[in-house]
Formats: structure tokens, C-alpha cells, sequence
């Protein structure tokens, strides 16, 4: 019988593996994803979740390679202190300070950041986005607005707004795009809907994951929405967005680009997108009817 979204990879002794680092790590799609990779490449290799507590995380990543682990993704809430514990980092990892792919190698354990590039992938080739010339606010000044904010001052993005209950906390991200021509202004959060000609709306924080509603600008047509979050898969950003006939993106996108990248770290290999998507699709659909009430 052949593996597929309802059957587990089969590990034999010859099997490389690969996992998730994370806490909690049980709702997480990656093992999904890569294990569909896998199997539609004829690969033997297998993607197992790893759920390590944060006083725990350096014996793990120490073990990875005494367990014969080839890599590993890191997520929430280890991806800063993971930068801290590899042997060598990607310009990436170390200009956003974080880790979120790591490779065992023979002689190192190196952490890379596939965030900023995914997310470049996911605007230029499935959004349709060009930051050039244009302005963009994000909600949210955390690891993965910093990466948003990298990717588009990359591309040429004019001005950026983030919205941010505590300013210092934006420091991180302004130092993310020093050099670059994007001009930086830190507003508070509940003054984002004063904020005027955003051609690029992101929402990086958690807000909306149990319906909390975002101090959004004016919405039009010419404006294009993406929320990082990919559960729900309707926030009340991504209704309003969608009401006010804007383009509107879930979080999906970023979290299959990313997984890509990894993917193609680890195995040297182009990961089949559209299998990766289905299987993400896949699981969303089994887990949405326990979600309900």
C-alpha cells in the first residue's frame, strides 16, 4: 500500500530523518507536508514532530546528531534561542536572530532563516506583489514581522508602518532593515487605522486566532492582505479585507514556501509544491470538524 495524507511514513533502519522542534509541536502541519514530499519523490525519509520544553532545547539540538537526525525545523517559541546554540549561521539566522532550519552536518550543526526568502517566493510567484516603489504596514514586530519586513525592504519597498503595543519592541526590526532604502515609522497599535496609502497589509501577530478583530486602515480594492495566520482559516482581518474587496492571502502560502526551502536544504532536492499544498489542505480539512463546537 502506498504512503499518502492518512498514512505514516514507513522507517526502516535506512531511513534519514528529519523533524519539527517545537512547544507545543501536536498541531503542527509540517510533518504533513514533508512526509507527502517524501513519498511522491520515493524518498526514505520520514518527518517526525518533536515536542521539546525550553529547558530542554540544547540537549536537543545536541542530540540530533548522536539520533541521526539529517535536520530539523525549529518553531515557537525556540527560534531565538536556537540561533544561539548552532555551530554556524546563514546571513539569514543571524540578521534576524533566529533559527527556524537546521542541518546536521558532519562536521557542524548549522541554523539557517528560510522566513524572509519564503516569503519573497510566496509574494513574488503566488501573490502577484511588487514591493518595489511601494508602502506596507505590519501588525507586530516579532520574528516573523522581522522577516516580512527583511524580504520587503529587499525588494525595494518605499515606506513601512508597524503597528506595535510597545515601541522598543520594534528596535529589532529597524535594525533588520538598516541600510536599506525602506523608511521605517513605528506607530501604536491602536493608531494603525489612522495609517493612510498601505498598498500591502500583514498581520504577524496572534491576534485573530480566537476572533480579536485588528485597528485596520481604510480597505479598498488596490490593497492586499495577508495574514500570517493560517488558523482559523477565516480571521475577522482576512473578513473585513475580503468585504472591502481586497486580495486577500492566508498564511498558508509562507508556511509551504518556507517548508520548501528547508526541504531543499536538507535533501538537495526540488520539493513537489503542489503535493505539499494538498497535504496541507488535507490536514486542515480532517482538523477543522474537532475544531468546531
Amino acid at each position: 500500500m502506498s504512503e499518502g495524507p492518512d498514512r505514516p511514513p514507513v522507517v526502516r533502519g535506512s531511513t534519514r530523518l528529519a523533524g519539527v522542534i517545537g512547544w507545543p509541536v501536536d498541531h503542527s502541519l509540517s510533518p504533513a507536508i514533508h512526509n507527502a514530499a517524501f513519498a511522491a519523490l520515493g524518498m526514505d525519509w520520514a518527518y517526525v514532530p518533536l515536542a521539546v520544553s525550553p529547558l530542554r532545547l540544547a540537549e536537543a539540538i545536541r542530540g540530533l546528531r548522536a539520533l541521526g537526525f539529517a535536520g530539523a525545523n525549529v518553531t515557537m517559541p525556540h527560534k531565538t534561542e536556537a540561533a544561539g546554540l548552532v555551530d554556524a549561521r546563514s546571513d539569514d539566522a543571524r540578521a534576524l536572530r533566529a533559527v527556524n532550519t537546521i542541518i546536521v552536518g558532519a562536521e557542524e550543526v548549522s541554523g539557517h532563516n528560510t522566513d524572509a526568502q519564503g516569503f519573497e517566493r510566496f509574494l513574488r510567484e503566488d501573490a502577484g506583489f511588487d514591493a518595489s516603489g511601494k508602502s506596507a504596514l505590519v501588525f507586530g514586530a516579532g520574528g516573523a514581522a522581522r522577516a516580512c519586513a527583511l524580504a520587503l525592504a529587499r525588494n525595494g519597498l518605499a515606506r513601512l508602518a508597524v503597528a506595535v503595543r510597545v515601541p522598543s519592541r520594534a528596535d529589532d526590526l529597524r535594525s533588520v532593515v538598516e541600510g536599506s532604502r525602506t523608511a521605517v515609522r513605528v506607530v501604536d497599535l491602536d493608531a494603525a487605522a489612522d495609517v493612510r496609502g498601505a498598498d500591502l497589509i500583514v498581520n504577524a501577530t496572534p491576534l485573530g486566532v480566537h476572533g480579536e478583530s485588528l485597528p485596520l486602515p481604510e480597505l479598498g480594492a488596490g490593497v492586499m492582505a495577508v495574514d500570517l495566520l493560517y488558523r482559523p482559516s477565516a480571521t475577522p482581518f482576512q473578513s473585513a479585507a475580503r468585504a472591502a474587496g481586497c486580495v486577500v492571502f492566508g498564511g498558508l502560502g509562507l508556511l509551504l514556501r518556507q517548508a520548501a526551502l528547508s526541504f531543499e536544504l536538507w535533501t538537495g532536492q526540488a520539493p513537489p509544491l503542489p503535493v505539499m499544498s494538498a497535504a496541507a489542505l488535507h490536514e486542515l480539512a480532517e482538523a477543522r470538524p474537532s475544531a468546531e463546537p
